[in-house]
């Protein structure tokens, strides 16, 4: 809980809050006590963590108590944007709130009032927060003029003064040309340049088929791409290819392009380097227009220390938002770390969620750098075994899982088919278990090891040396009944500093070798062969859901590098070339056709959905012959990994008796392959058990290649 300084701002617009003594330890009514029977018929190896679970839930109880009996509730405390910040009342008066504890004196400030530092004061409640309302003008229209420049101005105890931009401010910009610092600027546009929402939100997206995106890179020149653009130009390409769901990134404001959006400085404001809020509103409508789930990539992990438009010293302390001192510091991201035990700070995190939700319409979540919120060493130096004692005990953030407790229970309460998702390496127990049963919440995390595997086997690994098992492992090494998201790669993999898949594969021959018209060498013929049959095991074997960051379905040939001062500010590695996919002449199309065809079976046939217990069945892992097979949601998988075997009449278990078809071949000419495998053949199953599977069927399985199929009869017809 809250430290008695921060309790006494606990409750700014509730006056008949009891004292803080009372406020400290409230007593817990308002949801059940955890029954340890409840954590072990889970897990029965969390049983010696069983009181650690049910001390973090307690926390989580009394907090949501709090909430529930001095708040209002949920829907109220998240509503905090409502009152503060800059708000338009029915009479265009203009009400500006903003807790500032610290401060002696504070001004509102702006051009229109020509930056008076004494004519707009404000007045502080018994609860460090500051107020001011500014009556509409004589004309009827709202004292401070849309679009215009404002700021806080206070005197603090020691009688310096110091000027930030609001807290809650919704629209923020930059001009590089005189400087980097932000100006806040009050954004209330005419009735009739406000963007209304046309169209529903879609159903709660299941068979996850995320399409990971920057706008800012959306674009083929060498600038910083628009929202207009995004929705025009890439939203097509993203339905045609498959997906269901966007997760873009770099959405909130942040102080330095080149930081991918992970130092943010106004919580509440889309970043204007791709235009107006009214703009971003409509990706999101058009999106939902087609049948697409948008989420947000929320940084809630840590904040950008910058002072003169940032949060950090706000009212001069060091400890707002944040903790004091080193605690508060984040080492190696040199940012800051809020206080997760405190009330307005929470007031305010959970308040940023269910106003993105609501004012631009996000269906749900991807929680950056859980890792570092979880664990008070923050993931530092430190190498995760699986062991259950990491998890758990001193090196645990209760504060912060509690934290996202409240998130997860309070956007699921609000929004049922809100959809949440965790970074998390670390493989902390119970993080995609409901609340209610002693988990953090989500409904998936990221499978963070599958990449890295991926990476690690092109560096390191000869075709002939990839261990079939170990692939294997990893990408079904996951928590029985916590569902996860599985990629090949996604933005970090590619960063400059490192390569993408296809660069690992294919490397400067991307560069002279990817038209039809030149020789089809045996670099890219392998490059080519394995892109297609990395990301096919990956979607089909590592997960609940799958992920592509965008470029990298159709072998994106350049890493991707923001412009800086190390590049000397240049653009031409932040942004992706659609144009070599639209080349009819490159074999980046094939890449980009296997992908929407990967995507389209899988939605049809819904491998990624199908319940944990019913999950594919590996009858084999061959490590001479490089061949796997697996069965899933009534489709059989066969991999041949194998650099130059190929093999015929080859014998693979199948449950199921019955006429087999092919339905996904990697082999076929539109996908870049040699056409040697038929798709008219009919593969007919004998009655004889094979590698533990009731029948058989033979495949003809070339070298670095894979198939799909599926059972004549039983397949989807839609």
């Amino acid at each position: 809980m809250q430290s008695p300084r921060n309790l006494h701002f606990a409750h700014a617009f509730y006056r008949t809050s009891p004292p803080t003594s009372r406020i400290a330890s409230p007593p817990i009514m308002s949801t059940s006590p955890l029954d340890p029977k409840t954590i072990t018929d889970i897990d029965g190896y969390l049983r010696p963590n069983v009181p650690a679970i049910i001390q973090r839930h307690n926390a989580y109880r009394r907090w949501k108590d709090t909430i529930e009996r001095y708040e209002g509730g949920y829907d109220k405390f998240t509503k905090g944007y409502h009152k503060y910040g800059l708000n338009v009342g029915p009479n265009n008066e203009i009400v500006y709130r903003e807790w500032a504890p610290n401060a002696r004196e504070a001004v509102l400030i702006g051009d229109f009032n020509e930056w008076n530092r004494s004519s707009h004061p404000m007045k502080k409640d018994d609860f460090g927060v500051w107020e001011i309302t500014l009556p509409a003008l004589p004309t009827g229209e709202c004292a401070i003029p849309h679009d215009s420049k404002i700021k806080i101005s206070m005197v603090l105890p020691d009688g310096n003064r110091i000027e930030r931009l609001p807290a809650w401010i919704k629209r923020v910009t930059q001009d590089l040309k005189v400087s980097p610092v932000y100006d806040a600027r009050f954004w209330n546009p005419p009735k009739a340049e406000k963007y209304v929402f046309k169209h529903p939100r879609p159903p709660k997206a299941d068979n996850l088929r995320i399409y990971e995106a920057h706008v800012g890179i959306s674009t083929p020149e060498p600038r910083v791409g628009q929202y207009k653009e995004f929705t025009r130009d890439t939203l097509p390409r993203i339905k045609d290819l498959g997906y269901n769901t966007i997760q873009l990134m770099a959405v909130m404001e942040h102080a330095y392009y080149a930081s991918f959006g992970y130092q943010v400085t106004s919580f509440f404001a889309a970043t204007s380097r791709c235009g107006p809020p009214e703009d971003l509103k409509e990706l999101v409508d058009t999106a939902h227009s087609l049948g697409l789930t948008v989420l947000l990539d929320i940084v809630h992990s840590h904040a950008c220390k910058n002072v003169l438009d940032g949060l950090n010293e706000f009212d001069g302390t060091d400890h707002l938002y944040f903790h004091e001192g080193g605690k508060g510091r984040h080492d190696l991201w040199d940012s800051r770390l809020f206080n997760y035990g405190n009330h307005e700070v929470l007031r305010f995190l959970l308040s940023n969620l269910r106003f993105w939700a609501d004012e631009y319409q996000f269906d749900g979540f991807r929680f950056d750098g859980v890792t570092s919120m979880m664990y008070k060493h923050h993931g530092i130096g430190t190498g995760f075994s699986g062991g259950y004692h990491e998890y758990f005990g001193d090196n645990a953030d209760e504060e912060a899982l509690v934290y996202l407790m409240l998130a997860n229970d309070a956007m699921h309460t609000l929004f049922p088919n809100t959809i949440t998702i965790a970074e998390d390496v670390s493989g902390m127990p119970l993080l995609c278990k409901p609340v209610n049963v002693g988990g953090v919440g989500f409904d998936y995390r990221l499978s963070m090891a599958v990449p890295d595997m991926w990476i690690k086997l092109l560096k390191h690994k000869q075709d002939s040396e990839w261990d079939i098992s170990n692939i294997v492992f990893t990408l079904t090494n996951r928590r029985h009944g916590e569902k996860s998201i599985a990629y090949a790669e996604s933005h970090d993999q590619a960063l400059v500093g490192d390569k993408t898949l296809a660069f690992w594969l294919m490397d400067k021959e991307m560069y002279t070798n990817m038209s039809d018209m030149t020789e089809l060498t045996p670099i890219i013929a392998r490059g080519i062969s394995l892109h297609k049959m990395i990301r096919l095991v990956t979607h089909s074997l590592g997960g609940e859901g799958y992920l592509n960051f965008e470029g990298n379905e159709f072998g994106h040939p350049e890493w991707l590098d923001f412009p800086r001062e190390g590049n000397g500010n240049s653009f031409q590695y932040a942004r992706r070339q659609w144009n070599i996919v639209d080349d009819k002449l490159l074999r980046y199309r094939y890449l980009n056709n296997f992908d929407r065809a990967m995507n389209q079976l899988a939605a049809k046939t819904g491998w990624l959905e199908a319940p944990q217990e019913q999950q594919a069945y590996i009858s084999l892992k061959h490590e001479g012959d490089k061949v796997l097979a697996y069965e899933r949601a009534g489709l059989l998988f066969v991999f041949n990994f194998h650099p130059t075997n190929s093999y015929t009449d080859y014998r693979v278990g199948i449950e199921e008796a019955g006429e087999y078809k092919i339905l996904l071949s990697s082999d076929e000419k539109i996908y870049g392959g040699f056409d040697n495998i038929s798709l008219d053949s009919k593969f007919f199953t004998t009655d004889m058990e094979w590698n533990n599977r009731k029948n058989y069927l033979q495949v003809y399985i070339p070298s670095r290649t894979c198939i799909v199929l599926g059972k004549i009869g039983a397949l989807p017809t839609n």
